[in-house]
């Protein structure tokens, strides 16, 4: 021990030896350092390529039942649009142009909205079969009544949404619709093309009006890809599905068979377009008496009534008169 003591008593002694010492140890716990951080990023990197070898696995058919869901779901839904795109059904064309109407431009829309009436009358009519009971005991007759009901409102409730929908559309591209003319005209009297005015109008729609702009922008992908303005203005109205766009398709076409002047007949168009929006609203103005006789008649006029002859009753029944 005593032996030990002077040896550390001569290194602190010699400033060489002490220098030489803090070296030594300062390697010495860089080197413990370095194999430390090693190893841990080395097990780090294991646990991640475990963890992805495992989601790897995960998501092999055999091994995952949300991977053979998600196949089977999208087999079916690429057998029913082969079964309906080969079939050339005069109601199916009709369906096919109400969900683009209703903004859907799916691909595969129409086996979606089979598939899911499908599912939605079966799901509902076993919903109705199983919770009817439940809620309020019912006869054999009455309940297969109420699962025949909700199987008619599974069944016919994809086609009420598509109705809805394009009613709310119909409704944006009706207001959007002046503005987008009139648009059409400062572009034509500053000397653009058709094919322009189009692309223009649909990049400065797009924030006030989204859905007509949406088909705006369609119409400007048919020119491009080749199709000539007289088709894509029609496919333009049909999408619209508005009065005003079929008037105005036909009034371009009419235009260019004849030689006649586009900004002219747009200018005309416009005003006209003007003329029958405040119409609408004058017409609408003048119904509005007649649309608020009903409520003030059940909500306003009785309370007048008894308003009015409250204090004769209580009189007559004070002076005992009755």
């Amino acid at each position: 021990m005593g032996a030990v003591l002077s040896v550390f008593g001569n290194m602190f002694r010699d400033s060489n030896s002490v220098l030489m010492a803090l070296l030594v140890f300062l390697a010495a716990g860089t080197l413990a350092f370095s194999v430390m951080a090693v190893v841990r990023v080395r097990g780090a990197v294991k646990r991640r390529h475990a963890r992805i070898m495992d989601d790897e696995g995960r998501s092999k058919p055999g091994r995952a039942l949300r991977y053979n869901s998600v196949q089977a779901v999208t087999r079916l839904l690429e057998s029913t649009t082969r079964h309906y795109s080969e079939s050339n059904d005069d109601n199916l064309k009709v369906l096919r142009r109400r969900l683009v109407q209703a903004g859907i431009y799916e691909p595969r829309a129409v086996a979606l909205f089979f598939i899911s009436r499908t599912l939605l009358a079966v799901g509902l009519a076993a919903i109705v079969f199983l919770v009817a009971p439940i809620v309020r005991p019912t006869s054999g007759s009455m309940l297969w009544l109420l699962v025949i009901v909700g199987g008619i409102a599974g069944y016919v409730g994809p086609s009420i949404y598509i109705d809805r929908r394009i009613a709310a559309r119909k409704l944006d591209h009706r207001a959007g619709f002046p503005d987008f003319m009139d648009l059409l005209v400062v572009c034509a009297d500053s000397g653009l093309s058709m094919e322009a005015s189009l692309d223009r109008v649909g990049r400065e729609l797009g924030d006030s009006y989204p859905s007509l702009a949406a088909n705006i922008h369609i119409t400007n992908l048919e020119v491009r890809a080749g199709r000539n303005l007289k088709e894509a203005l029609e496919n333009f109205a049909d999408r619209l599905a508005l009065e005003e766009a079929r008037a105005f398709a036909t009034l371009i076409n009419q235009s260019i068979d004849l030689g006649s002047s586009i900004t002219d007949a747009l200018r005309v168009y416009s005003d006209d377009m003007r003329h029958k929006r405040l119409s609408r609203a004058e017409e609408k103005a003048y119904a509005l008496p007649a649309k608020l006789s009903v409520p003030m008649m059940v909500c306003i006029f009785p309370v007048l009534f008894v308003v009015i002859l409250l204090p004769v009753i209580v009189r007559l029944h004070a002076g005992h008169y009755f």
